[in-house]
């Protein structure tokens, strides 16, 4: 297949590189350093042993075409320049394929009830206009991975994802990816209910991502602090009383969820490591787009809410938030 990574970062380059050395077409679009050392130097990958592929790389999506399918790994607070930029890879029968943090902007869309836009991961409808959720197929990450060093991604641990079209909806796009990915090496199961999967991730994300950035403490620190793990046990049961409250419910336990944390040991969330690289935080789509669905379903979250003042004037200090 012809596939498009869009963001090679620490994710979306461990993806573009295991499905290029499964025999399928892959490019990257990248910027900046990253850019200048995939077209260099190749991707280079340090898993079980070192690898090196050389994938086409481009700045602009024009010059890479129609494909069939558009992997899209970068951050939420990236998502709205891709809306601006995604439309020459798209052809009428081009799916794409969502792998993030947090809250997707199109979580609404295929749950019973009315459609609900969430202007604060989808500001204006820029990305439903650009991005249809008939093209989506949500992916949940289950993994670790890093960017040591522009062109090159360290493999830390995992190889779980979780795909699953909004609502259930699985059909071909769904069931050709997940045979795909399957094939590169990841270990892949489908879901028929994709919104509560991105829940069961978000309990961690919202609650390890920014205490871990506002402590810049590993996660295995966080757990083994008595009060520190009593103040996230209290935002992942706020925040799995905003999935009830929306129909999704994560049915896991707090101290369950902290034991899948738990089990991989130490590392650094994904939010501690942007911090020390100085980049922008992903502050939107983990707490503002939680508490606006709070807000839209009357759920009080007072535990979350504070984590979110302090994680945003945190990054208002260092210029990593806007």
């Amino acid at each position: 297949m012809k596939i498009c990574v869009y963001g090679a970062g620490a994710i979306g380059g461990l993806m573009a590189a295991w499905l290029s050395r499964a025999g399928h077409e892959v490019s990257v679009v990248a910027r900046g350093a990253q850019l200048d050392a995939i077209r260099r130097n190749g991707l280079r990958v340090r898993s079980n042993a070192s690898e090196s592929f050389r994938l086409r790389a481009e700045s602009d999506p024009t010059a890479l075409g129609v494909q069939d399918y558009v992997l899209v790994t970068v951050k939420a607070q990236s998502l709205p320049a891709v809306a601006g930029t995604i439309a020459p890879l798209l052809g009428r029968d081009t799916s794409v394929v969502t792998a993030m943090n947090g809250v997707p902007w199109w979580f609404f869309h295929g749950l019973k009830g009315p459609d609900s836009r969430l202007e604060s991961l989808d500001p204006g409808g820029v990305l439903s206009r650009a991005i249809p959720t008939e093209r989506v197929v949500g992916c949940v990450i289950h993994l670790a991975a890093s960017t040591p060093e522009p062109g090159v991604v360290s493999h830390n641990m995992g190889s779980k994802l979780i795909l699953g079209a909004p609502g259930g909806r699985n059909g071909a796009r769904t069931k050709r990816i997940a045979d795909a990915l399957t094939t590169a090496g990841f270990d892949v199961a489908v879901s028929d209910s994709i919104e509560k999967d991105f829940w069961v991730k978000l309990l961690g994300n919202v609650s390890f991502n920014p205490v871990s950035a506002l402590t810049v403490t590993t996660a295995d620190q966080l757990i083994q602090n008595r009060e520190v793990k009593a103040y996230m046990v209290e935002i992942m049961r706020e925040v799995l009383a905003i999935g009830r409250a929306v129909g999704v419910d994560a049915d896991i336990d707090p101290e369950a969820r902290i034991d899948m944390a738990r089990a991989l040991g130490r590392f650094k969330t994904s939010m501690h490591q942007d911090l020390e690289a100085g980049k922008p935080l992903e502050i939107d789509g983990l707490l503002a787009g939680t508490l606006e669905i709070a807000r839209k379903a009357g759920v009080r979250a007072p535990y979350t809410e504070s984590l979110y003042g302090l994680i945003r004037a945190r990054a208002q200090s260092t210029g990593q938030y806007r």
